[in-house]
């Protein structure tokens, strides 16, 4: 081997530039494990870990421009993660709590939605390229974003939790309509709103502070119900974001 080439193979890489994906490869382990907690029974685990992949999956991207270390790779195999952290994991939970009661069509559902996330990611990795759209949804977010898709699905298993595992008894054809929903929101166009966008203006700061603590207790006394209410605001709050985002887009013609 020539001295080049070699000296390539062995080049060192840096843990700055490693350590995004590590966080990234965690978010990947936490969705598979889930599958894993599944299996055995231990559904609150299962879903547990999946919002623990929620929770990785928002790190790597803060991680790696904290650090400067953003990459092709990272962002590729980011979306690798999220298909099976967000689509496959929490569709395969869903149907074996629930949509197998409904044989083929509960499997077809969970096919939909797992279907879904990939296109959804599939659609964000093209939309990569182009500088211009990347500029256009920097204040707003085209579809449901994955993690919060996946947490918008497990939420009828959150109201099991929460309320008693009978509440749901009976409904698994309404959970099938719901879960084909939340696959239709996540490739739709519409747009939702991004955290990282989101701006508070300065005499709210302290309110927006209160909240966010009145959230952080609440996850801590009743985790699914508070869990719930985050969905169910979520999925409420998505008319007054297209609303918003028409007004801005208004705007901008008349500037």
């Amino acid at each position: 081997m020539s001295g080049p080439k070699k000296a390539l193979l062995f080049k060192a890489i840096s843990i700055r530039t490693i350590l995004p994906s590590v966080v990234t490869l965690l978010a990947f382990m936490a969705g598979l494990t889930s599958v894993k907690f599944a299996l055995s029974g231990k559904w609150e685990l299962a879903v547990a870990a999946v919002l623990a992949a929620g929770i990785f999956d928002g790190l790597d991207g803060t991680v790696a421009r904290l650090l400067k270390s953003t990459s092709r790779f990272g962002a590729e195999l980011d979306s690798l993660s999220d298909v099976v952290a967000f689509g496959v994991a929490p569709a395969i939970l869903l149907y074996l709590f629930m949509l197998n009661e409904l044989d083929r069509l509960g499997w077809a559902v969970a096919l939909i939605y797992a279907s879904a996330m990939a296109l959804r990611l599939a659609r964000f990795n093209a939309r990569l390229e182009d500088d211009s759209q990347a500029k256009k949804t920097s204040s707003f977010l085209t579809g449901v974003p994955a993690p919060m898709g996946a947490g918008l699905l497990l939420a009828p298993m959150m109201l099991e939790f929460a309320y008693g595992s009978k509440v749901l008894e009976g409904y698994a054809l309404a959970v099938a309509g719901y879960a084909i929903f939340i696959a239709l929101l996540m490739v739709s166009t519409l747009p939702t709103i991004s955290l990282k966008a989101l701006r508070v203006p300065r005499e709210w700061f302290i309110p927006a502070l209160l909240v966010v603590a009145i959230v952080v207790a609440g996850l801590f006394v009743k985790p699914w119900i508070a869990l719930l209410i985050i969905a169910a605001g979520y999925l409420t709050g998505m008319p007054f974001t297209y609303i918003a985002n028409k007004k801005r887009e208004a705007q901008k013609k008349r500037g």
